[in-house]
């Protein structure tokens, strides 16, 4: 696996958007603007995530506290810097797991989220597709004029 095949799965996963924030590539399960969920993230610059970090990774994301000190065991994974206390794990090189059990891996993480997401949020997710296009826009432009009145 790589990035550009991990990215690729990724958005043809239900609902999933894709912002570019932190030096990096984040997947979120629904639109941040409606209250979408971040549940993977790529560093795309290795020697930030060296800055940031002690350990350099190809992938953080979420695994719910289940699996989260089953997954510390394997060796290439640690706890994700910055989300460890809301059970993120980073993997340090794409070695770890074959593709079938990163597919797995990554479908975990979405459902989890998917799952947590607060009854609005799912409400708009449920909308058809321009329905819930335009609620973005609304939010976005709601988002904006609060952000410049506080600024």
């Amino acid at each position: 696996m790589d990035i550009e095949r991990i990215r690729a799965y990724l958005l043809t996963l239900p609902h999933v958007v894709e912002t570019a924030q932190w030096g990096g590539l984040v997947f979120w399960v629904g639109d941040k603007a409606i209250g979408g969920k971040m549940f993977v993230m790529l560093p795309l610059d290795e020697n930030e995530s060296l800055e940031r970090s002690e350990k350099a990774r190809v992938i953080s994301y979420l695994v719910g506290a289940e699996r989260y000190s089953e997954l510390l065991e394997a060796e290439g994974i640690f706890p994700a810097p910055y989300v460890a206390r809301i059970f993120w794990v980073a993997v340090a090189g794409w070695d770890v797991f074959r593709k079938a059990e990163w597919e797995r891996e990554l479908s975990g993480a979405h459902a989890l989220t998917l799952a947590k997401l607060p009854p609005k949020v799912r409400a708009v997710l449920d909308m058809p597709a321009a329905q819930q296009k335009k609620m973005i826009v609304e939010r976005r432009k709601l988002l904006a004029a609060k952000t410049a009145k506080e600024g």
